[in-house]
């Protein structure tokens, strides 16, 4: 770290956040770059564990080590320079300004995510599933990392485990793009298409490298969205499983969604936003029961309700189907 310059943004309200782009919900965040603004590797991510799963000292003094020599391989023309994305600051975002900035408040990271995704939703212009679902976890395919090396497989299973992919595999590149460090990877994954089949790594094994064609499921992206501070999700205070075709097929259900309540969180009966029961198995919303993406009840509201909205659920309980109502939550954040 001594041959960094080393800089700390306690503010963001002077930042160009075109540049410094990530998700905004993790707590720490390291850019490596040279006096150029040429970003050479990112270090920090997370998942829903918790929020250190992807921090670790073994593995940012790796990532800093690299720093150093794609550094040397820039200053003499061996690293090619990358274009810089077009500059945007905060007081560009009319309701961040609004709320921050005017008012002589810090622009925090997490007001960053949240205002721009609400502002993106008054204008009718936020997609709920890349906007929302931010950093896919890589254990939905199977890939599970060993944190104190970066990026070298700890094991791989499921879909990773088919395209190849096993225990001590370092992954390199994605899309064809090289990767340093588990922020790379994480940055990158996140700007997948979520409707795309697959994607492509290339690890090295034994110094050779090859690549893997990673199959994605349906719901790759889906992520629990617990810790995150979104204005723009609608609280349900309810979990469910998907009933599985089998079960759909015996009980005569014919629902995308149908899905049965595992968990009623204590919350709701406090804020009166619904009466649900574990076991209630939930056919319908507002009427509906088909959607092209949703496998569960909370999922469909989620992507299709707006936070705050009421709705009426159609529900089995026991051997009655009966309609009740919910009234989703919009929270705010420290604004």
């Amino acid at each position: 770290m001594s041959q960094y310059v080393l800089a700390r943004v306690v503010r963001m309200d002077g930042i160009d956040i075109g540049l410094f782009d990530y998700d905004r919900h993790n707590p720490l965040y390291y850019f490596i770059l040279n006096g150029d603004e040429q970003i050479y590797l990112r270090y920090g991510g997370r998942d829903s564990t918790a929020v250190d799963s992807h921090l670790d000292l073994s593995s940012i003094e790796l990532a800093l080590a690299k720093g150093l020599e794609l550094h040397e391989e820039y200053k003499t023309g061996r690293l090619a320079e990358t274009p810089r994305p077009p500059s945007i600051y905060p007081r560009d975002y009319d309701l961040l300004a609004e709320n921050t900035i005017k008012r002589g408040r810090c622009v925090e990271c997490h007001l960053i995510g949240d205002f721009t995704a609400l502002e993106a939703e008054e204008k009718g212009e936020f997609d709920r599933i890349s906007g929302m679902y931010r950093s896919p976890d890589f254990r939905t395919v199977g890939i599970h990392f060993d944190v104190t090396r970066g990026l070298v497989l700890e094991k791989a299973e499921g879909s990773a485990a088919d395209a190849g992919m096993a225990a001590g595999d370092r992954i390199s590149h994605f899309e064809g793009t090289p990767v340093w460090t588990f922020g790379d990877l994480q940055h990158l994954y996140d700007k997948v298409d979520r409707f795309a089949e697959s994607v492509t790594m290339t690890v090295e094994r034994a110094g050779q490298s090859q690549d893997a064609t990673i199959q994605l499921p349906k719901l790759w992206w889906y992520t629990d969205l617990l810790f995150r501070q979104w204005s723009i999700e609608p609280r349900v205070y309810f979990k469910s499983r998907p009933l599985t075709v089998q079960e759909k097929a015996s009980r005569g259900i014919e629902s995308d969604f149908a899905s049965e309540v595992v968990n009623v969180d204590p919350v709701a009966e406090l804020m009166g936003a619904h009466a649900l029961q574990k076991g209630d198995v939930i056919v319908g919303v507002d009427g509906e029961q088909s959607d092209p993406v949703a496998d569960r009840a909370e999922l469909h509201i989620k992507l299709r309700k707006k936070a705050g909205e009421s709705v009426m659920l159609t529900v089995i309980r026991g051997a009655e189907t009966i309609e009740t109502a919910l009234k989703t939550a919009r929270m705010s954040f420290r604004k």
